[in-house]
């Protein structure tokens, strides 16, 4: 929706209010010449009676004071309008009019003036003028009426044509020409105004009365046609829809009597001077009634901005709908001028000119006051330009504009982007056409591409838009440049800058798929196979490398590629799995022998339980030294595993065939992770860190996954550095997360799990092994160890030396004797040498004879 938009405002302006000037601005330049009787009056200081100069000169000092103040302002801040305003109104207080022409042109330069200013700076510089600097006046009043249409600018401008131009007021050829053009133009732009239209009207006929009374009474043919010429005048005015038609119609008929017509002034009744006339009267009449209520709508004095804007916009909707180009720019015309910083109101009425006018000078005028006042919208920049080029201008004023437009700030880069974009497509249409009349360089369109890249890389890293715009590049270097070097070229520079970009490499590796580039598009493969990108790209680049080979390579290129390409997949798997991190869950064997329930049970005992665990623990630390001493040797778990990612991965798939399942090692603890619930199935590992990221001190994150399909389960656990971190991330619990309230407390598996390390614990009676568990692992769970913590998750960590083994059968294993309760607990290497005694050698691989307990 359209929305309003008045002058921009300064934070610093308290003074001049700059709604007053736009809101009422013809009415006052209507009432003008009564408030300020001369221009000269209105620049020219009052010589009050000498009582009066004491207050005089402290009036001037004050005034000189917020002179000071305002130029000071200005320079640090060029773009305070109201500053200017302000500056404006003391200049002409102090009649400092060579100050006063320094900050009108300034203001000038830096906005578009409103009507009511540009009124009044013609008004101060017509009353010096003289007829040496006519022409000089002139030109203010077509610089005021290139920014705003306004009635009362047009009849001032009119009316000092009239009085100071001694050809006009002469009624030279030259003279009566040049009034009778600029009637014209005035006709369109102001005389469709509904209530102040008439003015432009009556003024044509009183010049043109004017010269029909310097003509010979004599000369009947002159004199005749120049009746012809105001008759023609008054039809044309009586079948426009103004106010006051009635009166305009009277005054035509007493003007038709002193002709010698016969009409009854008294009637309404045209019949008897053209039947034409009369109808199209009659048709204007009935519009105007139409138009009533919606000119009383955007006349009141009450009204907000935004519901004057709706009155407006209602009112260029119902004059669209009537079909008459020339009251639509009349209306718009009358709504930029109320609201001249609407950007939304700009857009709307150059886009109806482009359907309507196609080209023309009225478009591309449009455009211009349309970056003027709203400067910093890139739309209207892009569409002056197309406008521009639609109508044939110079490759000069495009280039022109074009830097105009690089001057603004945007409220994005985007924007820029697209005015770059727009730049280059214009640059191309031109270069193929066979009916431009200028030669343009290919060196024109590489400029402003590299132009673009050089500015829009940094700002706009990593986004598809400047893929875009440098696949553009290439191609055009390829099909116009002719310059397959420089496409190339464009890509490896801007792959330096933007390697970690998936989508690039593909957009490189295509264009030389096109050109047939076999060779160039394989070593493209090779030279990204390998990086890291977001997501799956990592994956999806090998499977790429895989799917090229297999539609243009020959038999050894795919065998090649898939030698390179399946390492990294399963390198890549892995660290997917490790990063996934999800919880095993015990076999129901495990469950049967789980000898947690004597450990909760020895905890739920009482202080004398703890006792005699400590004691026992000592003893069995004891007994397990003179074991080694005795042995010679000291068995230990190595704190690294020095197998390969890929050797594990074959160990696991071996076990598994062989009936074993071994726990898989996790390290991690619960002392700083927070537990995330009811995420939603798109959440990504960087979606939660950046969720954290003004909570900040994120160790690690593991989503859960299914492991029947692999889909997220809407879970996760978050490790963080330490509580306060933690305790923050807690804080930020129900809030949003990609659409949904996610649920966030401390990492508790113990709670969760007490029942299923219960139910587990029932299969065994034997109480007492927990003892065999390491005091290291429960001394750093608050005396319960981390499988109890986990759910039975063994962690291997320092010297954990002694465990309880899984029940583990082989091919040809028989089921060993259950331990004694008091039966001295076995180290790692006791146990492997136990079961070698009692499975035959052949059973065990190697690496089974390694496994770690």
């Amino acid at each position: 929706m359209l929305q309003p938009r008045r002058r921009r405002r300064s934070s610093s302006a308290t003074v001049m209010d700059d709604t007053e000037l736009l809101v009422s601005s013809d009415q006052k330049m209507e009432d003008a010449s009564t408030v300020n009787p001369t221009p000269a009056q209105t620049i020219t200081p009052s010589s009050d009676d000498s009582g009066e100069s004491d207050s005089d000169s402290e009036d001037e000092a004050e005034s000189n004071h917020q002179i000071e103040a305002l130029e000071s302002e200005l320079s640090a801040n060029p773009y305070n309008y109201d500053a200017y305003v302000q500056y404006i109104t003391l200049l002409r207080k102090t009649a400092n009019l060579e100050k006063l022409r320094e900050a009108r042109e300034a203001m000038s330069a830096m906005f578009p003036l409103s009507p009511s200013l540009w009124l009044e700076w013609a008004r101060d510089e017509a009353s010096l003028a003289s007829s040496d600097n006519v022409p000089e006046i002139v030109k203010l009043y077509e610089r005021g009426l290139s920014d705003y249409q306004s009635v009362s600018l047009w009849c001032d401008y009119l009316n000092f044509l009239r009085e100071f131009d001694p050809s006009v007021h002469g009624y030279t050829p030259d003279g009566v020409s040049k009034m009778r053009n600029l009637f014209e133009r005035a006709i369109p732009a102001a005389g469709f105004h509904v209530t102040e239209g008439n003015r432009i009207w009556e003024g044509y006929r009183e010049f043109e009365q004017g010269i029909l009374d310097t003509i010979d009474k004599a000369d009947l043919e002159e004199r005749n046609k120049q009746i012809q010429r105001i008759r023609s005048i008054f039809h044309r005015h009586l079948s426009v829809p103004l106010k006051d038609l009635s009166s305009t119609l009277t005054t035509y008929k007493a003007w038709e009597l002193e002709q010698g017509t016969d009409l009854d002034i008294g009637s309404d009744d045209l019949s008897k001077v053209s039947p034409q006339v009369a109808v199209a009267n009659k048709e204007a009449l009935q519009m105007y009634s139409e138009r009533a209520h919606l000119e009383e709508n955007i006349s009141k004095k009450d009204l907000s901005d935004t519901e004057k804007f709706q009155h407006f916009m209602s009112y260029i909707k119902f004059e669209q709908t009537s079909g008459d180009p020339t009251r639509v720019q009349a209306i718009y015309e009358r709504a930029v001028a109320e609201f001249p910083v609407s950007s939304d109101l700009w857009i709307d009425y150059t886009s109806y000119l482009d359907k309507t006018l196609k080209v023309g000078k009225a478009i591309t005028h449009a455009y211009s006051r349309a970056t003027r006042s709203c400067p910093w919208t890139g739309d209207l920049w892009t569409r002056y330009l197309l406008a521009l080029e639609r109508g044939s201008a110079s490759e000069k004023d495009i280039y022109d504009v074009f830097e105009k437009s690089l001057q603004c700030t945007f409220s994005s880069f985007e924007e820029y982007l697209e005015l770059y974009l727009t730049r280059v497509d214009g640059l191309r249409r031109r270069m193929i056409s066979t009916s431009m009349v200028e030669t343009l360089d290919y060196s024109l369109i590489r400029e402003t591409f590299q132009q673009a890249s050089d500015y829009l890389t940094p700002q706009m890293q990593n986004t598809d838009s400047l893929v875009r715009l440098h696949a553009y590049w290439a191609n055009l270097e390829l099909n116009i440049g002719k310059d397959l070097a420089g496409a190339r070229g464009v890509w490896d520079s801007f792959l330096k800058k933007s390697g970690g970009m998936l989508a690039a490499w593909h957009a490189y590796i295509d264009m030389e798929v096109r050109l047939g580039h076999v060779k160039e598009a394989r070593s493209i493969y090779r030279r990204c196979y390998t990086r890291k990108f977001d997501g799956t790209g990592s994956e999806d680049i090998c499977h790429g490398w895989l799917r090229f080979e297999r539609e243009h390579g020959a038999l050894e290129d795919f065998d090649h590629a898939v030698q390179k390409v399946t390492p990294r997949l399963e390198e890549l798997q892995l660290i997917r799995l490790q990063q996934e991190s999800a919880p095993v869950k015990p076999s129901a064997g495990v469950k049967e022998h789980n000898p947690q329930k004597s450990t909760r049970e020895k905890r739920k005992a009482g202080p004398n339980v703890e006792e005699e665990s400590s004691a026992k623990r000592q003893k069995s630390k004891g007994q397990k030294m003179n074991d080694e001493e005795a042995e010679g040797k000291t068995a230990t778990v190595p704190n690294k595993i020095s197998k390969s990612e890929t050797e594990k991965a074959a160990d696991s798939k071996r076990e598994e065939s062989e009936g074993a399942k071994p726990v898989k090692p996790k390290i991690f603890t619960d002392e700083c992770t927070a537990f995330l619930s009811n995420l939603s199935p798109k959440a990504q590992e960087e979606d939660i860190r950046k969720f954290f990221s003004d909570v900040g001190g994120v160790a690690s994150i593991r989503i859960l996954h299914d492991k029947g399909t692999g889909k997220p389960r809407g879970l996760a656990y978050v490790d963080f550095v330490d509580d306060e971190h933690l305790a923050a991330a807690i804080a930020k619990n129900r809030k949003m997360l990609l659409g949904k309230k996610i649920s966030i407390a401390r990492s508790n598996p113990k709670k969760g799990k007490k029942d299923f390390t219960r139910r587990g614990n029932e299969g065994s009676g034997n109480s007492k092994d927990t003892s065999q568990v390491s005091d290291k692992a429960k001394a750093s769970l608050d005396g319960e160890t981390e499988g109890e913590k986990r759910g039975n998750e063994v962690e291997v960590r320092g010297k954990n030396t002694f465990a309880i083994p899984r029940t583990v059968k082989a091919l040809g294993f028989t089921t060993p004797k259950p331990i004694a309760v008091d039966e001295t607990p076995k180290s790692n290497d006791e146990f492997r040498n136990m079961f070698l005694k009692k499975a035959p050698c052949s059973s065990y691989s190697k690496e089974q004879k390694d496994v770690t307990w």
